[in-house]
């Protein structure tokens, strides 16, 4: 990355050795100080702190969300009641960078560089926001891709199997999620899966369903969108979203204590902004009422089991598969999982990547052994349109793996693809024909 950089007889700033040249200032950070050691003549560099205090950034309250699943969600939602309270928040992460009501740029990495993070709090500063809200990967910690950067609040989602051909092991990638709560900063937890990481309690607080925490919920209803009352100390508060499924309550209880520990706000008034929010694009998304089709981003085996449990009260049709040059040990899990809980199963492609997509499906298809109404296919969206004609009344059609994205990733290029106008173009199809 090179930016535009005015500082001293510097023009410009760039973090890659290969982009250097005498009107470029060097940003030195933890990823590429090993390169930089090995340049001769040393280029002059400026570190992470020293930027940071360039740019005056320290006012802003950086927000930092992870864990296996609910990062994308927890975040728009911190967002979204932050915005509606009247405060003047930025968001990066999958989707992109917003600031306040604007989109600034398109999708990106869950967590870019430190130098693209801060260039981004720049950008949203310079535009009037006070709160940076970010997604924070496991990648990111592991390579230090947030050094440097001073957390008004760490959030906790859940931590449960992913990323082990990065990682290794499931043990070495919850290390590495609970390296982000071993300081002082304020964190909120989730307290219904607190065994699966390690913290410094020191500024803690938590949120759960099940288990007693700081934002505790205490009755709930599924039926029709979420409805829930919550208690904090001696506050109690309501509380309905249009959003679906259990696990989008934990998302909603984690971003309402977030923004409670952010701005001191009652619970009550904090509570009143969470139906304006409706949930993420490609994230539980419907994309078809009659009949009803809902296209999520689950791909692992934990991210499938939260939305097939929460449609669990409905005869299920899933559409899936597992992307090629990632953790082979998830796929029969993830198979397992929808034989658990679908009546019709339908095995394919997601994004093969330079995997051979047959081999793909044969590592899935070992957790399905013995299940009938099993359908393999490496075509896509073949499988969906059999998934569709085959769909009978009080039936939902879930596809999963994708959600948003727009494209198929195979032997390294990008094919546009997007599950939800696949399905209405079929559905179209399907009315044409009947008509």
């Amino acid at each position: 990355m090179k930016l535009d950089f005015q500082k001293e007889r510097y023009l410009f700033l760039t973090d890659d050795t290969g982009k250097l040249d005498k009107d470029t200032l060097f940003l030195k950070t933890a990823q590429n100080s090993v390169y930089y050691e090995k340049l001769s003549p040393k280029p002059a560099a400026i570190s992470v702190q020293e930027l940071i205090d360039h740019w005056e950034l320290a006012p802003m309250k950086v927000v930092g969300v992870t864990g296996t699943n609910g990062k994308t969600t927890v975040t728009a939602a911190i967002y979204s009641f932050l915005l509606d309270l009247g405060e003047k928040p930025a968001l990066q992460g999958t989707r992109g960078l917003f600031a306040q009501d604007d989109r600034i740029e398109e999708k990106s990495m869950t967590t870019p560089s430190i130098l693209e993070t801060l260039h981004n709090m720049k950008q949203t500063r310079d535009l009037g926001c006070n709160y940076f809200i970010m997604e924070v990967s496991s990648h990111a910690i592991h390579q230090e891709r947030i050094e440097g950067l001073k957390f008004a609040l760490k959030v906790h989602t859940n931590v449960t199997s992913d990323h082990l051909d990065y990682h290794g092991t499931v043990e070495e990638y919850r290390r590495v999620k609970s390296l982000f709560f071993a300081d002082e900063s304020p964190k909120l937890l989730n307290k219904d899966d607190i065994k699966n990481i390690t913290y410094n309690p020191v500024g803690a607080q938590s949120y759960g369903v099940d288990e007693p925490a700081t934002f505790k919920v205490q009755a709930f209803s599924l039926i029709n969108g979420i409805t829930a009352g919550i208690r904090y100390l001696k506050e109690e508060a309501t509380f309905h979203s249009p959003m679906v499924g259990l696990f989008n309550l934990f998302n909603l209880m984690a971003a309402i204590g977030a923004v409670q520990m952010l701005t001191g706000r009652s619970i009550k008034e904090i509570c009143e902004v969470v139906e304006y929010f409706a949930g993420v694009s490609g994230r539980m998304e419907v994309v078809s009422r009659d009949p009803l089709v809902i296209v999520d981003f689950a791909h692992t085996a934990d991210g499938m089991y939260q939305v097939l449990e929460a449609m669990k009260d409905r005869d299920i049709s899933v559409v899936f598969g597992a992307g090629g040059n990632r953790d082979r040990e998830k796929r029969p899990r993830m198979g397992a999982v929808a034989g658990r809980y679908a009546n019709k199963i339908y095995v394919t492609s997601d994004n093969p990547r330079d995997e051979v997509p047959e081999m793909i499906l044969e590592d899935i298809l070992v957790g399905l052994h013995g299940k009938e109404n099993v359908t393999a296919t490496p075509d896509r969206r073949l499988a969906i349109k059999m998934a569709l004609d085959a769909l009978e009344k009080d039936e939902v059609l879930l596809i999963l793996g994708k959600g948003d994205e727009d494209y198929q990733e195979i032997k390294g290029v990008k094919h546009h693809f997007d599950d939800r106008e696949v399905v209405r173009q079929l559905l179209s199809e399907q009315l044409e024909t009947s008509g």
